[in-house]
């Protein structure tokens, strides 16, 4: 693209140059492909009002940086004088047409409101489903195949974007300046409502998906190599490879294999968006963790909007206003009226001083209207500025230590922590397997077994059907599926055994690695 294209973004009537370009891509959006100079003009007279002139001028300079295209208007020609007069149509170059588009991209970008589009989650489930069932036939369609394969791609890109844009318009929206009170908190009654569906959708839809993959990570491959193929037969013939010898197969030409990395690209997106592994969590749990995060922040972003309501201020703030009003003082004067207005520093007669300091002072009289700064020191007990009395008589009160008392709850603390880590460590693994066959339990990590194993048995309305569910925190993801009624299970532990009907179990963390 010629390095002109752009001009008339940044040109000195770039208003009129924009709405003019408008104006063409909105009459080819219609089909209507050349425009004389009056029917440009009445398409800007809604939008910007200038003399007939100056659009022409503008239509001059825009085929001058070759953003339009100008020929002869001889349709209205009927005498020799029309012919020879300056009559042009005008039209968008593909350089004018490419930079308008490139444009309206950007501002579309630039105001995008994200979304969390739980729809598309099962979208991508149910075309998931359907290309697992293309692929155990025989001979695949391949229009269908290649026709459920786009349509994955889009819904994927949508979801993708749609959730990066959501989440980065999020952590802007928190900001709290300007705002007011009861608009912030009906936007976070309506944004918490929005993030908890959809966290509890991909808590649900997630774990199918990634299933769905699984199975397809291998049977997919044909359904890619029939979609790259029909992309590559339908491509134009190269220039540059004209000189190659004839062929009519379209098999390992270079258009093939750059359709073929290109699927295989968007697969392996797909894969690492729903499914994580040791070194790198998937996309999904990443997203499902910021989510509540999110929620947290908004949370917090309420208790400070209610601090600030209950009066609570930054006292730097409000000393660096005080600077400011005293800087736009004219004279002392009216700068000690506003230290005595600030800060009640005024003449202190009323207090109450000790017979030493009584007595000097009637030996030496000191006027109410010396300063401070000019007048003998007043000797005040400490105890009087706090309580308005004197201190008590007798030695003072012995002062405490209790640097071992929070060092013994420091310690605590950091025990009943390390502990919860080991259980959410030796429990959470993401591994398949039976209550039989955990054995043995420590004190902690049988207290954290009996808390998910109260959370997932309460969310269940079955006791005889799987169960599958997430922690109210959204961190541990428990599925439990009762084995025999006769299976029993017993865990040692140190206070005594527990025991009950056997389960098979998978406990996963879906924060590890976030």
């Amino acid at each position: 693209m010629s390095s002109t294209a752009f001009n008339y973004v940044t040109a000195e009537k770039a208003p009129l140059y924009r709405a003019v370009m408008r104006a063409f891509a909105a009459a080819k959006a219609h089909f209507i492909v050349h425009l004389r100079p009056e029917e440009i003009s009445e398409r800007l007279d809604a939008e910007i009002n200038c003399p007939p002139g100056e659009i022409a001028a503008a239509l001059e300079q825009l085929v001058a940086w070759g953003n339009l295209l100008a020929q002869p208007d001889t349709g209205r020609v009927t005498t020799v004088e029309d012919f020879y007069r300056a009559r042009h149509l005008y039209q968008l170059s593909r350089q004018g047409e490419a930079a308008e588009a490139a444009l309206a991209t950007f501002d579309e970008l630039l105001g995008r409101r994200g979304a969390l589009q739980a729809v598309a989650l099962r979208d991508i489930r149910d075309t998931l489903a359907a290309i697992e069932r293309l692929c155990h036939t025989e001979d695949p369609d391949a229009g269908r195949a290649h026709a459920l394969l786009r349509d994955l791609s889009r819904v994927f890109e949508d979801l993708a974007d749609n959730a990066q844009a959501f989440m980065a318009g999020l952590g802007r929206s928190l900001d709290l300046r300007g705002i007011e009170r009861d608009a912030f908190l009906a936007y976070k009654e309506k944004v918490i409502d929005y993030l908890k569906r959809f966290v509890g959708d991909l808590a649900v839809l997630a774990p199918d998906i990634a299933q769905l993959i699984r199975r397809l990570d291998g049977p997919v491959e044909k359904l890619l190599i029939i979609a790259a193929t029909r992309e590559a037969e339908d491509l134009a013939p190269d220039m540059a490879l004209e000189a190659a010898p004839e062929t009519t197969e379209v098999t390992n030409t270079p258009q093939l294999e750059q359709a073929l990395q290109h699927w295989r690209g968007h697969w392996q997106g797909l894969q690492a968006w729903f499914m994580g592994n040791h070194n790198r969590p998937s996309q999904a749990s990443v997203l499902q963790s910021s989510a509540r995060h999110a929620i947290m922040r908004l949370l917090e972003a309420v208790v400070r909007l209610n601090e600030k309501r209950l009066g609570r201020s930054d006292r730097s703030a409000d000393f660096r206003t005080l600077a400011g009003w005293f800087m736009q003082c004219e004279d002392d004067g009216e700068a000690h009226r506003l230290w005595r207005a600030a800060f009640g520093l005024t003449a202190a007669r009323h207090l109450s001083i000790d017979e030493e300091t009584l007595a000097a002072r009637e030996q030496t009289p000191v006027s109410s209207q010396r300063s401070w700064w000019d007048a003998p020191p007043l000797t005040i007990n400490p105890r009087l500025r706090a309580t308005g009395s004197y201190a008590r008589r007798g030695a003072a009160a012995k002062i405490r230590d209790r640097g071992k008392a929070r060092a013994q709850l420091a310690w605590q603390i950091a025990r009943e922590s390390e502990q919860a880590r080991q259980a959410r460590r030796h429990l959470a693994t993401g591994e398949t397997t039976t209550l039989s066959a955990i054995g043995k339990l420590d004190e902690g990590s049988f207290r954290y077994f009996l808390q998910l194993l109260s959370e997932a048995l309460a969310s269940a309305d079955n006791t005889e059907a799987a169960i599958h569910t997430t922690t109210g925190d959204g961190a541990i993801e428990i599925e439990m599926e009762p084995l025999a009624a006769d299976q029993r299970a017993q865990i040692h532990t140190p206070s005594g055994i527990f025991s009950g009907r056997d389960y098979q179990i998978r406990i996963t963390d879906l924060e590890m690695g976030a």
